[in-house]
């Protein structure tokens, strides 16, 4: 039986083809529109999951929607008459969308793809859940689910056993976890739905001293880890901004202009919401697990990305084990789908757990053989030499141990937001400066902006205080004391100047409180980049390299040969592996466009 699961419309559209119990494709639309975030149905998304499924339209036996849009809408109209005509300049420009798409799916997914048979709708939370337990690797589970809002429900907490999953709780809007996240980065300059990983990695810089103030003027957080937002500090309920004039007051200032300079304001605003969002996590977590009992925990949902609060769920709550679905937003909703209609809705057993582990496989996006790569290559005139499968690896490790900076593409795309070695930029992490070089010369962002380590997966715990695999980057953990440097003290140093302070001996990823969002990878998830890991450790002593993702700011992670021999002539790369095809900056010829490419990216 043949599964389509589908969500769009909000940001981050994606589609996923589910055979029977097995994921087969999966993908954003973003990688092939080349529009970030992009929430636009996923029609090519979805012809590329058909392909890889070897499947036409009408070979689909369901198609399931991730979101039900009426509820939404529901939501939608309550809201704007609560703050009515407060909201009228909103509410006009969203109505158009609503009417003519938004409220009749079925009509689009016969349009666009030309599907007739029956459309499935799971509610958003439950497409959550769902793509965080039925591929986890855990029998029994308790689930928790964090975003800004689906149809009403902005978190939700239950737990799966065997083929089910039972949602107890639900969190409504406007009491938002991921809305007051997103608040803070809005008003610290970063776009919403983007910028939320850069407020993450500001964080650091800063101090909590707004703590305090959020959590007696902001937001009533309980016990249980339920929050009631004082909305009148916030315009997301009828206007088109996320905080209003009140907000400001409160903190002294208004929101800081994008791309303006980063004050000691921001840092700490950034430092106050992290640690703010971390506690109601926690608390969340512990509620969960008195309530259910159960031993390990599932997470999903846009906050579920929040890999710093994560790591002290790990380590703080009182689940032995965490398994957070690595496409956690809603572009994961499209796999939640597809597994809930399956095993909730058609009633088909789930799997063995411990023997399914390519249920949690995260490649499962396209490829392109090394004929094709060869062809393309060939076809333009770029100059490249092909690497034979025993010199591969060791090549590669060599340029990475000269400093040189790696544009790598292997294998099957990931899926979600994390680069996890078949579309990344690879670089030494013993190096004191390619964090600079990296985010100036390569992602042209932002400079403080922390780069995340891969490391052997049986290696980890000699360099990170980490006991358990990592392998979707999805967790933080420290650099372990013996390997840390003393930093100076106070946070009156300019910001530029602390990052230039050697943290440890992996100075490349390890952030300013000495944390890492890190990858562990081994031979069975990823072998051909557990054999480039293995040769730098044998060729320099050090099973860690540097991995971000494979694009520069405002541009989708690459997805096909032409993305990557773009973006790697765009930029100060040295080298381009494609495949075993190796391409030395040096010996292309002169990149030329029309325009200045920066111009045509919307900057994140």
């Amino acid at each position: 039986m043949n599964i389509l699961g589908i969500s769009c419309f909000y940001h981050d559209s994606a589609s996923c083809l589910l055979r029977d119990s097995h994921i087969l494709a999966a993908a954003q639309e973003e990688r092939f529109s080349r529009k970030k975030h992009d929430p636009r149905f996923p029609v090519n998304a979805i012809a590329y999951c058909l392909e890889e499924g070897g499947i036409s339209v009408q070979d689909l036996d369901y198609v399931v929607f991730y979101d039900k849009p009426i509820l939404t809408f529901e939501r939608l109209l309550l809201s704007y008459l609560s703050v009515a005509p407060k909201g009228l300049r909103s509410w006009l420009e969203a109505i158009p969308l609503w009417l003519g798409r938004k409220l009749h799916v079925p009509k689009v997914i016969q349009q666009e793809i030309g599907y007739e048979k029956e459309v499935l709708f799971t509610e958003h939370h439950e497409a959550h859940a769902a793509s965080a337990f039925y591929p986890s690797p855990f029998e029994e589970a308790a689930i928790l689910t964090v975003d800004g809002v689906g149809e009403w429900a902005t978190a939700s907490y239950g737990f799966g056993r065997a083929n089910q999953i039972c949602l107890l709780k639900e969190l409504h809007f406007p009491d938002s976890v991921g809305l007051l996240y997103s608040a803070f980065t809005y008003f610290t300059g970063f776009r919403v739905n983007s910028g939320e990983y850069k407020l993450m990695g500001l964080a650091p810089y800063g101090v909590p001293r707004y703590k305090d103030l959020i959590l007696s003027e902001i937001v009533d957080l309980k016990e249980d880890g339920s929050i009631r937002l004082n909305l009148r500090y916030f315009d997301f309920l009828g206007g088109l901004r996320m905080t209003n004039g009140r907000f400001s007051k409160l903190f002294k200032g208004p929101p800081r202009k994008p791309e303006a300079n980063i004050t000691q304001r921001e840092m700490d605003l950034a430092s106050s919401i992290q640690s703010v969002t971390e506690e109601i996590m926690l608390r969340m977590a512990r509620q969960v697990y008195r309530e259910t009992g159960l031993k390990n925990l599932c997470l999903a949902g846009g906050v579920a990305l929040n890999c710093v609060a994560n790591g002290r769920l790990l380590r703080e709550s009182d689940f032995e084990r965490i398994w957070i679905q690595p496409a956690a937003g809603d572009a994961g909703g499209a796999v939640g789908a597809a597994l809930s209609a399956w095993h909730a809705y058609l009633g088909n057993s789930r799997p063995d757990p411990e023997s399914t582990r390519t249920r949690r496989n995260p490649y499962l996006g396209p490829s392109f053989s090394n004929d094709t790569v060869k062809a393309f290559l060939e076809k333009n005139g770029y100059p490249f030499s092909e690497l034979g499968p025993a010199e591969r690896a060791g090549n590669i490790a060599s340029m990475i141990a000269e400093g040189k900076i790696v544009g790598y593409m292997a294998g099957r795309m990931e899926f979600g937001p994390r680069a996890l070695g078949a579309r990344s930029i690879l670089g030494d992490a013993r190096s004191e400066d390619i964090q600079k070089v990296m985010n100036l010369k390569i992602k042209y962002r932002e400079s403080f902006r922390p780069f995340a380590p891969s490391v052997l997966e049986e290696k980890a715990p000699d360099y990170f205080e980490l006991n358990t695999p990592s392998p979707y980057m999805l967790l933080t953990a420290n650099v372990k004391k013996e390997r840390q440097l003393p930093q100076p003290s106070g946070t009156d140093i300019p910001m530029l100047e602390r990052l230039k302070v050697k943290r440890s001996d992996i100075p490349a990823v390890t952030h300013l409180d000495y944390s890492a969002r890190l990858q562990t990878v081994s031979a069975e998830d990823k072998g051909d980049y557990y054999d480039v890991i293995s040769a730098v450790d044998k060729l320099t002593g050090c099973p860690v390299i540097v991995n971000t993702s494979f694009n520069v700011r405002g541009e989708p992670i690459v997805c096909t040969p032409e993305d990557a021999y773009r973006c790697f002539m765009r930029t100060e790369m040295d080298v381009l592996i494609m495949e075993n095809c190796l391409l030395l900056k040096e010996d292309q010829p002169p990149w030329e466009e029309d325009r200045d490419w920066r111009e045509t990216l919307e900057l994140d």
